[in-house]
């Protein structure tokens, strides 16, 4: 869809090194909007101009073992988890990670795809043959999959960092998120959360942009406990889908802050005007949406795509409001 409002658009195989100069030629800077892209591609790529994100901010992004480790590191929270090479590990890991418990590939995972819920230890072989086709050998350094414990939580929110490439930070508040089939439905802000639990999610997203030395954006996933604990799930060096509803309820919103800060300009303010609550748009109900173009309180966007097919986001609404009076939070 964005080459129907691009000047210029190149469409190759990430192989095709010759396509990459080309492109490469006619661009002052490149970024992307998801993470997994061939390592040899953004390496190319970069020899040649500008690239932002860095292959290290992506290289972690696209495993979930060194995004864990990651955010060891930096000293935030996560679930518990281990590295699965083969059934044997798994049975192994759920001797320690108790049932339920979530498999999930290493990589190229997204939107509840390449992850099987494990209720009992009897349905692991099961979950090892859906989740690790026949041709995986095992590589000691990158597994094929994790274990994760499940997470008792009160609330999911995502935090979207900018940062420039001064070194300069500016957040957009926490938003809360509520899955449906393990993909994303509704975000709505202001989140329901405590004063320090959005003190503290803020921060984690601070800590992590300044660890990685980002330019651009990083949206990173997190639980909250019931006691207001904040437990890590992952992190997106991109625009994510759940900042789609800063278009519409703040002073600025995450793709100008990415762009400004991929081009070397000031970040902006990202201060929010109104309450928000964006729901996505999935397949055929892209063809139902005559209700919302009346009411001036729904902001509808499309995306553009051909085809909608069942479950495919084609689209989002952001319903706004007049903002909360007071603190930004109203569970303290």
């Amino acid at each position: 869809p964005a080459s129907l409002v691009s000047s210029y658009h190149t469409c190759e195989d990430y192989t095709n090194l010759a396509a990459i100069d080309e492109f490469s030629q006619s661009i002052d800077v490149a970024t992307c909007e998801f993470e997994n892209i061939p390592s040899e591609t953004v390496n190319h790529l970069s020899q040649n101009t500008l690239v932002h994100p860095s292959w290290k901010a992506l290289n972690i992004a696209q495993s979930r073992k060194k995004e864990k480790i990651f955010f060891s590191e930096i000293g935030a929270a996560t679930a518990p988890w281990k590295p699965i090479a083969n059934l044997k590990d798994l049975l192994l890991a759920l001797n320690t990670i108790k049932t339920p418990a979530l498999l999930k590939t290493n990589r190229f995972g997204y939107d509840g795809k390449g992850q099987v819920l494990i209720e009992s230890i009897d349905a692991a072989e099961n979950a090892w043959l859906e989740i690790c086709p026949e041709q995986y050998s095992n590589n000691n350094s990158e597994p094929h999959a994790i274990l994760e414990g499940f997470v008792n939580f009160s609330t999911e929110i995502s935090v979207i960092a900018a940062r420039s490439e001064t070194g300069r930070i500016q957040c957009f508040e926490p938003a809360e998120n509520t899955h449906k089939n393990q993909v994303l439905h509704t975000t709505h802000v202001p989140a329901k959360i405590s004063s320090t639990s959005l003190k503290t999610a803020i921060n984690i997203a601070e800590r992590a942009a300044n660890a990685l030395e980002l330019i651009g954006l990083i949206a990173v996933e997190m639980f909250v406990t019931d006691y207001g604990g904040i437990i890590v799930n992952e992190m997106a060096p991109r625009p994510h889908n759940s900042g789609h509803w800063t278009l519409d309820a703040c002073q600025t919103d995450q793709f100008t802050q990415l762009v400004r800060a991929i081009c070397g300009l000031p970040l902006l303010d990202p201060r929010r005007h109104s309450d928000a609550i964006m729901t996505n748009i999935f397949g055929s109900n892209i063809n139902n949406l005559e209700k919302y173009y009346s009411n001036p309180n729904y902001n509808i966007w499309i995306y553009g795509k051909s085809e909608p097919r069942e479950g495919r986001k084609m689209g989002h609404i952001t319903e706004t409001s007049a903002k909360t009076l007071g603190v930004l939070t109203t569970n303290n």
